[in-house]
């Protein structure tokens, strides 16, 4: 990584959350001084927003613990892994009745990263394989899951008022993402019309977790020629599998 990207606070959090991490309830405050080589001033500015944050747990002897936060993330975390064993299990037999491309995909700031993929038996393929990113306004997976941010969240990912191209399709402002955000957020499902792959048009909708928290999306990918004939079918079983995938998720979540 470049480092005039780096953010020197974020490194000095981390070190103290590691150690912290090794020797949970062993070090106060100037230990963590001592041992990372920071200033009393910093490190007390530190534990404070960590604190705050739940990152750190501080006892009644002013020694420091993980906080619940790292509980949460560490669920959120082998969740994940139980959403792809799902989709692997569920996803085959609707892939078999439309005959088409199903994609499992989450949101990492303004990108998408494909988690899983079942592939159609066909010799033409859009490229989403497991770890592929794309910008999250140029598919119906990342209109989706944009859908689920608040206008505050959203203008942090969208500070600049032009958007990348990735065919002649995708959309160019953010006004324009904006107004199709809306929409979705109506409907319930997204669509990606040749804005990210040409020849391609993908429908997506979401998988949510306990708390209805959109945590995943969904969608089929087809070439142009089947879309009118194949839509309405594949947003019906869409929906239902994720439905399926938000009830595997849900459950696994009340098993922890």
């Amino acid at each position: 990584m470049d480092k005039k990207y780096w953010v020197p606070a974020l490194e000095k959090a981390h070190a103290v959350t590691r150690l912290v991490a090794e020797e949970p309830g062993q070090l106060k405050l100037t230990d963590l001084c001592k041992r990372l080589d920071i200033s009393k001033s910093s490190m007390f500015s530190l534990l404070q927003t960590m604190e705050a944050l739940h990152w750190l747990a501080r006892d009644r002897s002013d020694t420091y613990t993980l906080g619940m936060h790292f509980g949460m993330m560490g669920s959120a975390f082998f969740r994940q892994f139980d959403l792809i064993d799902a989709f692997r299990k569920e996803a085959p037999s609707y892939m078999r009745e439309v005959n088409e491309s199903i994609q499992l995909a989450s949101l990492e700031g303004n990108e998408i990263v494909y988690m899983a993929k079942e592939a159609a038996p066909s010799l033409v393929q859009m490229v989403s394989g497991p770890g592929t990113r794309l910008p999250a306004h140029a598919t119906g997976l990342g209109k989706m899951l944009l859908s689920s941010l608040d206008e505050s969240q959203l203008g942090l990912l969208y500070s600049e008022d032009s958007l990348s191209s990735l065919t002649p399709f995708t959309l160019r402002t953010k006004q324009e993402l904006f107004r199709q955000l809306a929409a979705i957020r109506q409907q319930g499902y997204a669509l990606d019309l040749q804005e990210g792959v040409m020849g391609f048009n993908c429908i997506a909708v979401p998988v949510y977790q306990s708390g209805n928290k959109m945590i995943a999306a969904i969608s089929f990918s087809m070439p142009l020629h089947n879309w009118e004939e194949k839509r309405e079918q594949a947003l019906k079983l869409i929906l239902s599998l994720a439905n399926k995938l938000s009830f595997s998720t849900n459950a696994a979540s009340e098993l922890e």
